[in-house]
C-alpha cells in the first residue's frame, strides 16, 4: 500500500517540490517499504526515534528533523542530519554550529515560524527574525547554513484561514531573501503543506512538503 500511497502523491507534486515523507512513530518495516519505492527524504520529529532508524537504515537517506529540537540533543542527530526545519533561537543556532564544527560539516536549517492561529510554543516572529539575523553572534556562525524558512498553519478545516497563513510564510520568505539573504543561492526552501493541506500549500509557494497520513496511514 506504501508504494502505491506514493506513487499517487507523486503524481500530484510538481518536480520542483521534495516530498518529505514523515515517518515518526512508524515502524522500520515501513520505511524500508517507502525506500525501496524510491522515497529517500524523511522527516522524524524526535532526536532519539530518528538516531536508532538511521543507524538501521541505508545511509543515502536525507534524514529531516521536523520537531522541536532541545539544545542538549542536537549533538546526536549532527553527524547525519540533513536539515534542521525548526530552528526557532539564536541559542539553538549556536548549538548546531557548535555540533556541526565538531562533525566537520555545514549543517543545513530552515528559520520555524509561528504562522498558527493556535498558542504553539514554538516558531520565530518576523521581527525576532530580523533581530537574530541582524546580530553579530548570527553572523560569526560557519558551520550553518540557512537555506529558507517552515511553518505549520492551523489546525483547521477553514481553507481561507490556511491559505492566509501560507501566503504569510511565502511573503516572510520573500523579504528575508530579498533583506538578507539576497546572495546566497541556496537560501530557497519554504517547508509548509501536510497530509491534508499540500496541494494548497504548493499553490501557495511551498516547496517542501511533510506528509505522513497519506503514505503510511493513521496512527
Amino acid at each position: 500500500m506504501i508504494k502505491e500511497k506514493l506513487a499517487e502523491i507523486r503524481k500530484e507534486i510538481p518536480e520542483h517540490v521534495t516530498l518529505i515523507a514523515v515517518s515518526k512513530t512508524k515502524p522500520i518495516s515501513d520505511l524500508e517499504e517507502a525506500y525501496k519505492s524510491g522515497q529517500r527524504h524523511f522527516g522524524e520529529n524526535k532526536v532519539q526515534e530518528m538516531f536508532e532508524k538511521h543507524e538501521q537504515l541505508p545511509k543515502d537517506i536525507q534524514w529531516h528533523l521536523i520537531g522541536h529540537l532541545q539544545t542538549n540533543k542536537v549533538k546526536y542527530i549532527a553527524p547525519f542530519v540533513h536539515l534542521v526545519h525548526s530552528v526557532d533561537s539564536l541559542k539553538l543556532l549556536k548549538e548546531i554550529d557548535k555540533q556541526a564544527k565538531k562533525n566537520n560539516r555545514i549543517i543545513d536549517c530552515l528559520l520555524q515560524f509561528h504562522i498558527a492561529q493556535e498558542e504553539t510554543k514554538f516558531g520565530l516572529s518576523l521581527m525576532e527574525a530580523e533581530a537574530l539575523i541582524s546580530c553579530q553572534d548570527f553572523k560569526d556562525l560557519k558551520n550553518i547554513n540557512i537555506v529558507g524558512v517552515m511553518g505549520m498553519a492551523s489546525f483547521s478545516d477553514d481553507v481561507s484561514l490556511i491559505k492566509r497563513e501560507f501566503q504569510e510564510l511565502n511573503s516572510i520568505f520573500k523579504r528575508l531573501q530579498e533583506n538578507y539573504f539576497s546572495k546566497n543561492q541556496n537560501f530557497k526552501e519554504i517547508s509548509m503543506g501536510m497530509s491534508g493541506d499540500y496541494a494548497l500549500a504548493i499553490e501557495e509557494g511551498s516547496t517542501m512538503v511533510r506528509v505522513g497520513s497519506s503514505i503510511f496511514g493513521g496512527r
